[in-house]
């Protein structure tokens, strides 16, 4: 990365969708990409693309455009993905059981290797080969295996005490799929993942495309 120069996150944000979209550019056999055909794909002008690699390094070569498989390298050690992050997820529902099975973890540098529930239920169950732990021992697990991520897949009214938790076992990043914002200390890297935003966003640029089809016997939200 080249010094002084500050990233704004929106430049951050995309650089997620840089990695799967050279990633799916690799898998397709392509081995040079330009701006004009990543733009196309993820309908971000060429300008920003380039502006936005810029600010990390000469990746590109003028009049041929950028190498797959390097720039990829580039893009995924920016992103850390090249340390092998190891990921502990808490809650097993049906958000949690779902992640669990995820198969991608492994493609993006991530490794789950705990899971931890309450329920007797499904405590001492496996998912993908790990066997589920019970809560009460998150501090010895995730220091034993060296869990870097702590995934919060919760009911709300318990996500600030797995968060506390987690934090005071040394974890330094939460993914948080409850639908409450929790508190985390200094320097702990937090990311609220609210599922109901993503959708509602849809919901709000469909409604205006759409007509509405009004049922005076339905509720709002009843």
């Amino acid at each position: 990365m080249k010094d002084n120069i500050v990233i704004s996150k929106a430049t951050i944000d995309r650089l997620p969708l840089y990695f799967r979209t050279l990633k799916q550019a690799e898998g397709e056999g392509i081995t040079i990409i330009s701006s004009e055909e990543l733009g196309r794909r993820l309908g971000i002008t060429p300008e920003q693309i380039r502006k936005d690699f810029a600010s990390f390094g000469d990746f590109g070569k003028k009049g041929v455009g950028y190498f797959v498989k390097e720039l990829l390298r580039n893009v995924g050690e920016i992103l850390g993905l090249h340390r092998n992050w190891n990921i502990a997820i808490v809650g097993v529902g049906h958000l949690g059981w779902a992640l669990a099975n995820y198969i991608n973890f492994e493609g993006l540098g991530c490794n789950l290797r705990a899971i931890f529930d309450i329920s007797p239920d499904i405590v001492g169950r496996s998912i993908k080969g790990i066997v589920i732990d019970h809560f009460d021992h998150l501090e010895a697990i995730t220091a034993e295996r060296n869990i870097h991520i702590g995934v919060i897949t919760v009911p709300n009214n318990r996500a600030q005490a797995v968060a506390d938790r987690l934090t005071a076992a040394g974890i330094k990043g939460i993914w948080n799929f409850a639908t409450v914002k929790v508190r985390v200390p200094e320097g702990t890297c937090l990311v609220n993942e609210d599922l109901s935003t993503g959708l509602s966003s849809v919901s709000y640029y469909l409604a205006r495309q759409m007509p509405d089809e009004k049922n005076e016997n339905v509720p709002f939200f009843g």
